[in-house]
């Protein structure tokens, strides 16, 4: 399992507009390998190691037939090791796998089961059928064997069925992977019909004239209102994109502290931050400093042993001709939350909460 721990670094989170999934990294190829699916209507998402540290992606190349993309990642670290995609070994039914992933945006997680059917067959195209458990938030993450070599690409479940999980074999991977040299950077359409590169938004491919939905050279267009929230998120000098994690929902580090803001109730903007757990002794000094200290429009509270700083407006505040101050409040929040949990820790001997990221220089 020794292989296996050294090669979790080189499995992501991919965040989007949209939602999560899971994407790895090919060191021959320099690019994160992901299902379309999960990068679908975006140019640009984020990758998320289990250090928390985001990391800007571009969309480079997308198959939507193979249900494949590859993204180029700025700044990323490259992992020491990664998963074995140049292999030989072939995979059979009752074969051991490993999946790895962030099913439903949590922690990195795997889980175990073997191959049921090497080559099952799904509207014409193979697949590798497994019992090992797969989840939304899985899709775009290797299936290993023990050896650390690529099984195939996590892709879908049945919804209505037990243990019944598929992932695209990895001959199908390195078939896409022979065009990765011939990518220019910019975004690049795989043909479903000859595997032709158009990099223009055309209507027809230019290799065969297969017809080509022009809506996948584009992304799609946010809401007005996430709009203005990000409005506010630039305000801390962050490229909104790193901050996404869903339709409507920001999840950010900003400092040490996490940073929440979703749509509460179907009316209200709520943000939040989880700063400390509560420390065992001087608890009574923590609950009157939160009865009584002044953080202006925002409040602290405690919740599951926990303390939180929050803020919360109607969704109409930012339509209103007081939008800027609104704004100006949720930018402050964030940083309030990097100063305060700091103090909580350094005053109070309280602890930083499983979700604070832990900074070098703290």
């Amino acid at each position: 399992m020794n292989i296996i721990k050294n090669i979790e670094k080189s499995v992501y989170r991919i965040n989007t507009a949209n939602g999560s999934g899971t994407g790895f990294y090919s060191l021959k190829d320099h690019v994160v390998i992901t299902n379309y699916h999960v990068v679908s209507g975006c140019l640009s998402v984020s990758v998320e190691g289990q250090d928390r540290n985001r990391y800007l992606a571009k969309v480079v190349y997308i198959n939507q037939g193979k249900d494949i993309a590859f993204l180029q990642v700025e700044n990323l670290p490259k992992p020491v090791e990664t998963i074995r995609i140049k292999h030989n070994n072939e995979t059979i039914s009752r074969d051991k796998v490993l999946v790895l992933g962030y099913p439903y945006g949590m922690p990195f997680t795997v889980t175990e089961g073997i191959v049921s059917n090497p080559r099952q067959v799904i509207d014409g195209r193979n697949f590798i059928q497994t019992d090992a458990a797969i989840n939304p938030g899985n899709s775009g993450g290797p299936v290993i064997n023990e050896k650390g070599e690529l099984v195939g690409i996590v892709t879908s479940k049945f919804s209505d069925a037990d243990n019944m999980g598929f992932a695209i074999p990895m001959e199908t991977l390195r078939e896409e992977l022979e065009i990765v040299s011939e990518l220019s950077g910019k975004f690049t359409l795989g043909c479903p019909s000859c595997n032709g590169l158009i990099e223009e938004k055309t209507e027809y491919c230019p290799n065969c004239g297969n017809d080509i939905d022009e809506k996948l050279f584009e992304e799609n267009p946010l809401s007005d209102f996430s709009l203005k929230v990000e409005e506010a998120i630039t305000k801390l000098d962050l490229d909104p994109v790193l901050t996404r994690s869903g339709r409507e929902r920001w999840y950010f580090h900003q400092g040490s502290a996490e940073i929440r803001m979703f749509v509460y109730d179907n009316n209200y903007l709520f943000a939040t931050s989880p700063l400390n757990d509560l420390p065992r002794k001087n608890l009574a000094e923590v609950y009157e400093y939160i009865l009584t200290a002044d953080i202006g429009k925002h409040r602290l509270s405690i919740s599951n042993n926990q303390i939180f700083l929050s803020y919360r407006i109607h969704i109409s505040d930012l339509y209103s001709e007081n939008k800027e101050e609104f704004l100006e409040d949720i930018a402050q929040l964030a940083l309030k939350a990097d100063d305060l949990d700091d103090m909580f820790v350094t005053n109070f001997g309280a602890k930083m909460t499983q979700y604070s990221k832990q900074l070098q220089n703290f």
